[in-house]
């Protein structure tokens, strides 16, 4: 990752703008050319540095589910299991905790029903329990990675 790359990072976590075109409003304010910084963020996806770039939606006003999950994964599991969970597209983000419970990730579907069926499924291909800690309260941390 190079220092571009670093710039871009940390401006997208203050937000993508709301424009016709927000790459354009992007690669001005960086001094960038507008597919430049699109090819710098293809780039980054492929390579794997950024996991998930898209709109973060609150799935209950839209009608669907959200929740926080975690797992208790042995060690010598925890990589297959990892790529096992990511590859359900419900997965918003997973996290390693040093904890009993050691995977955390959040699921988010269509409909409130839909998680206890990815759940469900989860369990059936990981072959590990999935505990489900739907959220009581929402609260706003604007969590941040300065590079």
């Amino acid at each position: 990752m190079d220092n571009i790359d670093k710039q871009l990072v940390n401006r997208l976590q203050d937000g993508f703008p709301v424009t016709p075109r927000p790459f354009l409003t992007v690669a001005e304010e960086l001094g960038l050319e507008e597919s430049e910084v699109m090819e710098r963020v293809q780039t980054l996806l492929d390579d794997g540095i950024l996991s998930r770039f898209g709109p973060m939606f609150q799935a209950e006003r839209l009608g669907g589910g959200l929740t926080l999950a975690a797992m208790k994964v042995a060690p010598e599991d925890y990589e297959k299991v990892t790529e096992q969970v990511n590859a359900f597209p419900e997965v918003a983000h997973n996290y390693q905790r040093e904890h009993e419970l050691n995977m955390w990730f959040v699921l988010a579907t269509e409909t409130p029903e839909g998680i206890q069926d990815t759940i469900d499924r989860m369990e059936e291909v990981t072959g590990y329990k999935v505990y489900n800690m739907p959220k009581q309260e929402e609260f706003y941390v604007g969590l941040r990675f300065e590079l």
